[in-house]
């Protein structure tokens, strides 16, 4: 899933990594399309992703009723052979999992701004889609490529990740400048 021809850029390959750790889904026929869906509410945020992907969508975002009468958001890539190595990546097994990834500074502040809350001075990932496997995964992930410290938060009867205080820290360090304005109010309040 490298830079190659043909390839996504460095930053809508992040976009596409911290869409599908959090709200993001893919469908595959042939080559694999991304559908980005987000509350009406999070307008700016939808038309944000969309103009990192521009290139790979044929139709701009749109309104649409959801469940309960709820208003969405969304737009869906085209299927495209770039989107296919990431479909294969994280449905490979016919469910959504955490693959084994690289995890840069954009992935993880577009994960945060999908799924991420703030509990007083912690992080909390929203990770209860994923089997207990892939949150581990992702545990080790994030202790072995930025030394964050993260453990399993039990939320009901599903879990979540839940950043230790002093890596919450450094964890806000290192999304901070790729954090949209109004994506801020997640934020714990701590000292960066």
């Amino acid at each position: 899933m490298g830079n190659t021809v043909g390839s996504l850029s460095g930053v809508q390959r992040s976009v596409v990594i911290g869409s599908l750790l959090g709200d993001g889904a893919m469908r595959c026929k042939t080559n694999a399309l991304l559908e980005v869906n987000h509350s009406a509410a999070q307008r700016s945020y939808v038309d944000w992703k969309y103009q990192q992907l521009a290139e790979l969508v044929a139709t701009p975002p749109k309104l649409r009723a959801g469940n309960e009468g709820r208003m969405a958001y969304r737009f869906v890539t085209r299927s495209v052979s770039a989107m296919t190595p990431y479909y294969k990546a994280f449905y490979g097994n016919g469910r959504k999992e955490i693959p084994l990834i690289e995890l840069d500074d954009l992935a993880l502040a577009v994960w945060f701004m999908d799924d991420g809350c703030r509990s007083r001075r912690a992080v909390y990932l929203n990770t209860q889609q994923f089997d207990v496997k892939s949150q581990i995964r992702v545990i080790e992930m994030l202790q072995e490529q930025w030394g964050l410290q993260a453990t399993l938060n039990r939320d009901k009867c599903y879990y979540r990740v839940r950043l230790s205080v002093a890596s919450t820290v450094r964890f806000v360090r290192i999304i901070e400048p790729h954090l949209l304005s109004e994506m801020r109010y997640k934020l714990p309040h701590v000292t960066p």
